[in-house]
């Protein structure tokens, strides 16, 4: 096996527990990788002899992205409706539907190609690990070669049937049929199930009776939860003690005491509210209060069409009072978690060969220079790509 120091890193960002601080930063660092693994990890001076060397002449260094919450099989395009959006009429869950129908129009091979484009575009800009939902099928077929192009990228694939109810259902029938057949052909490819809990779209029983029969099959629970009003969606993932509830947009203090009290992490997703003009979740609050905080992209035609977790970390600086510290590790470490994994967002011995090179001395500058391309090289598993 084939192993390479990356030297004279000027900061790097482990994630690692064992070491001090949020970020567990080495200054004047290297990073030795055997394979898909990290090997070691220390100050550049002490760094053992490899079979190739990376210079990285004094450029941080940081673990890849874990973007776990993206919707990236859809076909068709809804810029007119941003431009209405963003000329003053409102976002509504009605969109989905518009893309529904493009997708079910499209092939294999068209929604392939199109995945294949946008996880490029991620790789790009330092994602090495994400999560892929359907939802734009809501049909047992469409639904299930949804997912099984989903899984051609990654393992983290979530079955989001319960994204909408079709117009030509009623929503009793339509859970029957999630729940039935349509649970039945999409879980062999998924590893998560998902609901959209919320006011025009699945109400707090649904949801509930959604993940467990996804439970019964296997699945692991997930949940779109208080993104356009108040609900009880918040709740119910932290009585069921799901791992995530995404988008945590409008909270109650009942909410957050959950959320603090239960361990389920709250994954916020700021490029929706960029794009859609609704008040930021108040992740100062949360992270004062003890919740655990996630960052994602949203990535869908509707209603965030943005790739970029660089974006979501500098918007979670700036409109969200985090830290860039709280940002960067929510984009990573705790983005990980909320997929249940340790192996990746962490750069430490033993852990995945994951990493972003930055055109610049530190991380902060992700949140310092907002918009600029600042990924200089990728290495994913091991292997690397820009730079």
């Amino acid at each position: 096996m084939t192993t390479t120091v990356i030297t004279r890193i000027g900061e790097l960002v482990t994630n690692d527990p064992e070491r001090e601080g949020l970020l567990g930063l080495v200054h004047d660092a290297a990073v030795v990788l055997d394979g898909a693994t990290v090997a070691w990890v220390g100050p550049a001076a002490d760094a053992p002899a490899a079979d190739a060397q990376v210079d990285a002449g004094g450029r941080a260094v940081i673990p890849g992205f874990v973007d776990s919450h993206s919707h990236l099989v859809f076909a068709g395009d809804r810029s007119a409706e941003f431009e209405a959006r963003m000329t003053g009429q409102p976002y509504t869950a009605g969109g989905i539907r518009t893309t529904v129908a493009r997708t079910r129009a499209a092939s294999d091979d068209q929604l392939t190609s199109h995945v294949a484009r946008l996880v490029a575009e991620m790789r790009a800009q330092g994602t090495t690990t994400l999560e892929i939902k359907s939802g734009y099928g809501l049909s047992v077929h469409d639904e299930a070669r949804s997912l099984a192009v989903a899984r051609q990228f990654t393992e983290e694939t979530t079955f989001l049937g319960a994204h909408v109810v079709p117009a030509d259902t009623s929503p009793e029938d339509y859970v029957e049929l999630v729940t039935g057949p349509m649970l039945e052909a999409a879980a062999p490819h998924a590893r998560w199930i998902d609901v959209f809990c919320e006011d025009g779209a699945f109400d707090v029983d649904q949801a509930r009776a959604v993940l467990a029969a996804g439970a019964d099959s296997g699945l692991r629970g997930r949940l779109h939860a208080n993104q356009l009003t108040y609900g009880g969606g918040v709740r119910l993932a932290c009585e069921l003690g799901l791992v995530a509830v995404d988008h945590c947009t409008f909270l109650s203090d009942a909410d957050v005491a959950a959320l603090s009290e239960s361990g389920t992490i709250a994954t916020l997703l700021p490029g929706v509210e960029f794009s859609t003009r609704q008040p930021y979740p108040d992740a100062r609050g949360l992270i004062d209060a003890g919740v655990r905080v996630a960052l994602a992209s949203d990535c869908n035609p509707g209603s965030c069409f943005t790739s970029s977790m660089a974006l979501c970390i500098a918007l979670a600086v700036r409109e969200m009072r985090m830290s860039p510290a709280e940002a960067l590790h929510a984009a990573t470490a705790t983005g990980a978690a909320a997929l249940d994994r340790d192996d990746v967002g962490v750069l430490a011995p033993g852990k995945a060969a994951d990493l972003v090179l930055l055109e610049a001395p530190s991380y902060v500058h992700l949140a310092y220079r907002p918009g600029v391309p600042l990924v200089a090289g990728v290495w994913q598993g091991g292997r690397p790509g820009l730079g």
